[in-house]
């Protein structure tokens, strides 16, 4: 019996410009692709949960594309240590091929997948492809990691500049590598889930052009709805990057900020817990239960908050601007602990990544690095009648609105940033 190599989809759910998966290709002859359905992962979402539809959506185009060539994608439900150890011990396996994942628990899978592997006579290979430079790549002069955007994106421009990296050319006769194979994606009911009500929308590139102009208008919809693709990868960053490059700077830079925040998460893993600069640990926060409800609920009397949290809750998608607003409004009006936010985001973004929805909320919360400082406060109602002076983004998310007869606010905005500036005065001055 010949000898199979695996190839782990994890997040980077396309055939096309995949790193690990043409060095696979390339390297062997009969490379069986595999996903994983981590009951870990699962255990902890709503069963009509819209990403796990996105990604089961993601895996039937494979098996399609992957059929065309008298092949198949084998989906396992379980523990991906589980999972190896039985392919491993009852099959004849040469290698697998993987991508690398740079979250915290990621890195200690597949640390116990690569232990349970190659201590089976297989061999482990890892791959950078999620980001464009990876955390030890765009160093300053000294080997110490940037904790300011704006020197970390000269750098890396200097460094890409350095580079010869282009968008591959389809190489149809890898495709005669794959395993030859008939295995069936299992269906949602067969992992636990059922269909969402949220269908996770396609990329549109056709905005970057212009995209400096138009990104803090919310009504306008000219995002690029790009986030959960690369979050997934079903499109590759550098396919975007190569793309992106002659058209639009601006674009460009927050493609940029994506590697920026996955570089402080592998540099300075306490972030995602904690404070960045810890003297921010010492904030007494109100955290009124009643309050964050009101705020997960899009019933603040804000509309613009408001309008930004019901869009999240019935589209898993909020505009970039109004996440801003949303994000200063619980965290300096309400008090409420940014990691509060940064869980119910995490729960329900489509495009929810940890590194960089981590990085944005300490940004607003003023406690990562380069963040806002703390007593910038967002004030709402200014916010609204700057970018979306026609309420065509409040209206059609709050059907029927009317100022004169909408919510009371909450908090009056006056006296919840002066109370905001002197919590965070008492706490850094301790």
């Amino acid at each position: 019996m010949n000898k199979t190599t695996y190839f782990w989809f994890r997040r980077d759910l396309r055939l096309n410009d995949n790193t690990g998966l043409i060095a696979a290709l390339r390297e062997h002859s009969n490379v069986q692709p595999l996903f994983i359905f981590d009951r870990t992962i699962l255990a902890h979402l709503p069963k009509d949960d819209a990403r796990v539809n996105f990604i089961w959506t993601q895996l039937k185009g494979l098996q399609a594309e992957l059929n065309t060539f008298g092949s198949s994608l084998r989906v396992e439900h379980g523990l991906p240590q589980e999972v190896w150890k039985k392919i491993v011990e009852d099959e004849k396996v040469d290698a697998v091929y993987l991508n690398r994942d740079y979250e915290p628990s990621a890195l200690e899978r597949d640390k116990a997948v690569q232990f349970i592997v190659e201590s089976n006579g297989a061999e482990f290979h890892t791959f950078k492809d999620h980001v464009f430079f990876e955390k030890d790549e765009v160093l300053k002069d000294d080997g110490k990691p940037y904790t300011v955007y704006t020197p970390y994106k000269n750098k890396w421009l200097e460094k890409y500049a350095k580079t010869n990296i282009h968008v591959p050319k389809p190489e149809p006769e890898l495709s005669l590598h794959y395993a030859k194979s008939n295995f069936k994606v299992l269906s949602l009911s067969q992992i636990g889930f059922e269909k969402s009500a949220i269908i996770a929308p396609d990329y549109r590139l056709n905005g970057i052009d212009d995209y400096d102009l138009h990104r803090d208008y919310p009504a306008q919809d000219h995002t690029t709805l790009v986030g959960h693709h690369l979050r997934f990868g079903t499109i590759s960053v550098r396919s975007l990057i190569y793309y992106a490059i002659p058209k639009n700077k601006t674009f460009l830079s927050e493609i940029i900020w994506r590697d920026f925040f996955s570089q402080i998460m592998g540099h300075f893993p306490h972030a995602m817990t904690a404070s960045f600069k810890s003297k921010y640990d010492r904030i007494v926060w109100r955290n009124n239960e009643e309050e964050f409800a009101k705020w997960c609920e899009g019933k603040t009397g804000y509309p613009i908050v408001d309008a930004g949290m019901r869009q999240l809750n019935e589209t898993g998608f909020m505009h970039n601007r109004v996440r801003m607003i949303t994000a200063s409004f619980l965290i300096k009006h309400l008090l409420i602990d940014w990691r509060w936010g940064e869980a119910y985001f995490a729960e329900k973004l489509l495009d929810f990544d940890l590194a960089s929805n981590n990085g944005n909320w300490q940004w607003a919360a003023g406690t990562g690095c380069d963040a806002a400082p703390y007593f910038r406060v967002f004030n709402p109602t200014l916010q609204m009648e700057k970018f979306d002076p026609n309420l065509k983004y409040v209206k059609k998310w709050i059907p029927g609105f009317n100022a004169s007869t909408y919510l009371t606010p909450i908090v009056e905005h006056k006296m919840a940033r002066e109370r905001a500036i002197n919590t965070y005065k008492e706490a850094l001055n301790t």
